[in-house]
């Protein structure tokens, strides 16, 4: 027996969202180009790479040298990852002479980054 798909959901008789409601929240929707940041701002977590960068800032400033020690990677692969998160305003950079020393941004970054990993963490 073959059923059709209706492409047009129905919403159960429990649903209450009338017009006015529905309008309201659609005037409080995050418009598209914040969005378009919000998300871009998630992908830059995706990488494993970044979220170790991340974590290793997360304790304290270290210098692109470290960080190549630390993440057992090459300093123009660990440059490059750096170079992303601080176009997304995750890291910022600090000069001292030739050294370049990076740390998170601010605090947002810290609190979203333990609380993310608080939440993988949660059983």
């Amino acid at each position: 027996m073959e059923q059709s798909i209706n492409p047009i959901e129905e919403c159960d008789a429990t649903c209450m969202g009338s017009e006015e409601e529905l309008n309201q929240i659609k005037e409080g929707l995050i418009d598209d180009q914040a969005a378009s940041q919000v998300a871009d701002w998630f992908k830059a977590f995706s990488d494993p790479t970044r979220v170790k960068l991340i974590d290793a800032l997360l304790q304290r400033e270290l210098c692109v040298h470290d960080l190549t020690l630390l993440l057992g990677m090459g300093q123009s692969a660990v440059s490059h990852q750096l170079r992303y998160l601080r176009n997304l305003r995750i890291v910022k950079r600090r000069k001292e002479g030739k050294t370049v020393y990076y740390s998170l941004d601010d605090t947002h970054i810290e609190q979203i980054f333990v609380q993310t990993l608080q939440h993988t963490q949660h059983g």
